[in-house]
């Protein structure tokens, strides 16, 4: 096992820095760093910008350029050995001469894993992995979940009272959680690659679905929305639709109605059900990870919310929690009918607790993830 210097740790931290830079532009491609450090002094940055893009370390060692001969790159994960809308980073380190490459995580794709540090060391390169691997994998849950398992991680997002109400028993919901939680969302957001709702939330609320907050750019990526709409109740007037980027709305059954929805902007596809004749949410994720979504934000009601917790393919859960009391007649956060005893609750790991405004934001993580 090798023994890192606290100068490795250092310039790995400045790596995966760099690479939070990127998060939200990448998908579907992994969020990537690298720092290239010759004679203690860092010679070359960059992080992947954007999907189709080059990755982190052809951008560091343009920056370093005659320096990145004998120098150590510190790379957030793997770097690539094949060729696919860019070349192989591994082909560029080499013939950059480095000597030394450390990255903290394997590339999970099972067409590079391992097989970028064995062209290295074929290549006469000292290549050490493992550094800050946590952390690093920790920026790129959603791309690791999606190719090994199929599909995106999950991460729902719930706003909540005091005594846990999502809504008055009117429906009323606007606003429970105050400005500050608001714009957190947004974050949320501009991180995913799609975000998901159920056609009941759109009859309800009428939401866009849209990242808007100026501080995140201009012109933000716009995450993918998906409606499930088993019976196709689906308005042509609602306002997803209208708003700037694309629509999927997923069914039971061939819609009749696919053109009208198409000319007001949503592509339909239809996939199996379930016993309830509702859409399959198993079959649901996976067909969204065959389309390169790594991160699923859901922004749900209750039945979906419940659907989705009581099938354990929920992997994060975000609650953002208004000090106020909305009392007996009111909504709850998810629908959960075959939860009818105490041990048939879903436990959770709680992963931070912050104040957001005057709210509280509880981030959380089942025990076990699907």
């Amino acid at each position: 096992m090798t023994a890192f210097t606290p100068s490795d740790h250092v310039y790995m931290a400045e790596a995966v820095r760099l690479a939070q830079r990127g998060r939200n532009g990448v998908t579907p491609n992994p969020a990537v760093g690298c720092v290239i450090v010759r004679d203690d002094s860092v010679v070359g940055r960059g992080w992947h910008q954007r999907a189709g893009e080059p990755h982190a370390e052809v951008f560091a060692l343009r920056e370093a350029g005659a320096a990145a001969a004998g120098a150590t790159a510190y790379v957030t994960m793997e770097p690539c050995s094949i060729t696919r809308r860019t070349p192989p980073c591994t082909e560029a380190l080499i013939d950059a001469g480095v000597h030394r490459v450390v990255y903290a995580m394997r590339d999970p794709n099972p067409a590079v894993d391992g097989r970028g540090g064995e062209a290295m060391r074929a290549a006469g390169l000292q290549v050490d992995e493992g550094l800050m691997a946590e952390a690093a994998s920790k920026l790129n849950e959603g791309f690791a979940l999606r190719m090994r398992r199929g599909r995106p991680f999950v991460t729902l997002k719930l706003g909540a009272s005091l005594d846990g109400a999502t809504a008055m028993a009117s429906g009323e919901s606007q606003w429970i959680t105050g400005p500050e939680a608001r714009r957190d969302v947004q974050r949320l957001r501009a991180r995913a690659c799609a975000i998901l709702t159920g056609v009941g939330t759109v009859l309800a609320d009428d939401p866009s679905l849209t990242v808007r907050d100026p501080s995140l750019g201009e012109t933000p990526r716009q995450p993918l929305r998906v409606v499930l709409d088993s019976q196709l109740r689906m308005p042509t007037t609602a306002r997803v639709l209208a708003a700037p980027g694309e629509t999927l709305i997923i069914g039971r059954r061939p819609c009749e109605d696919a053109a009208a929805l198409a000319a007001a902007g949503a592509r339909y596809q239809p996939l199996a059900g379930d016993t309830q004749d509702r859409v399959a949410l198993d079959s649901m994720l996976r067909t969204l990870g065959d389309t390169e979504i790594n991160e699923l934000l859901v922004e749900a009601g209750p039945t979906l919310a419940g659907a989705l917790l009581d099938a354990h393919l929920v992997d994060r859960v975000v609650v953002y929690q208004a000090p106020v009391l909305l009392g007996s007649e009111t909504r709850g956060l998810a629908d959960t009918p075959r939860w009818q005893r105490l041990n048939d609750g879903l436990r959770l790991q709680l992963e931070e607790v912050r104040r957001i405004g005057n709210d509280l934001r509880i981030t959380a993580r089942p025990g076990e993830i699907a």
